[in-house]
């Protein structure tokens, strides 16, 4: 296993961590926590996006609020040949097992969005456990699998969140193209602000359960398939080792 490095020119230490190995659908998934200088301390960055020259992207949608425009996402993402990732709350996956099982039996990916949306930052290291815990158990009750991904209410985080999301298998994600949804634009204006920021190796916000999100989906899956991206769940964008990652929170590979 590779870890991380960073040169000690220029006040910044060296910084090396290594995360235990996750078991995902039978496989051994060994990812690397980065560490970037941040003043006199140091903090750990999620992953925001991952330098690539494949022409991919990942889509994802925090689920928090009602189910109902599941089954238009779900047509329309089959529609463009595309992979998702869900990242859904304990509470959501238990209120809503059909939708669960309906994103699993699509092919899509399952991730945990905490089990009841606090402020993940503001939680002690047990009640960052039991959040994480609880939702994984809550998802594949519902019959959306093991989540190995997770991604923190609001994108509220620090150390502890996301080293304890480590130490219990998770890999926190990010995001890098925020389509803030849930401010509800106007559903062009919308896909247009999302077209317009997406860059290989992209990360895209969305919400289950916003208003604009069923009409701007296609617009924004039409237009960037024309450009030529390919539409991949996160777990198939990331790098899971020999990677760095710089201070925008974007994977690098160390391979050679």
């Amino acid at each position: 296993m590779a870890f991380c490095e960073k040169d000690c020119r220029g006040g910044i230490r060296p910084l090396w961590i290594g995360i235990a190995a996750a078991l995902v659908l039978g496989a051994t998934v060994i990812f690397v926590l980065r560490c970037v200088a941040a003043g006199e301390g140091s903090r750990l960055l999620p992953v925001y996006s991952v330098e690539t020259e494949e022409k991919k992207v990942a889509v994802t949608f925090n689920c928090a609020w009602d189910a109902k425009d599941i089954p238009t996402l779900l047509e329309t993402l089959e529609r463009y040949d595309a992979k998702a990732t869900f990242f859904v709350l304990g509470q959501w996956a238990e209120d809503n097992p059909d939708a669960v099982k309906a994103i699993a039996a699509a092919g899509h990916e399952i991730g945990s969005h905490s089990n009841t949306h606090p402020d993940m930052a503001k939680l002690g290291k047990e009640e960052i456990i039991e959040e994480l815990s609880r939702s994984a158990e809550r998802i594949e009750a519902a019959g959306g699998g093991k989540p190995t991904l997770f991604r923190a209410p609001s994108g509220s985080y620090n150390n502890d969140v996301i080293s304890t999301a480590a130490e219990q298998g998770f890999m926190t994600i990010q995001w890098d193209v925020d389509s803030r949804d849930w401010k509800e634009p106007e559903p062009g204006a919308m896909a247009k602000s999302v077209i317009d920021n997406v860059k290989n190796g992209s990360i895209i916000l969305l919400h289950s359960g916003a208003k604009p999100t069923p009409e701007a989906l296609p617009k924004i899956l039409d237009a960037l398939s024309q450009q030529g991206y390919s539409f991949v769940k996160v777990s198939e964008l990331v790098m899971t080792e020999n990677y760095t990652i710089d201070h925008e929170g974007r994977q690098h590979s160390m391979a050679k």
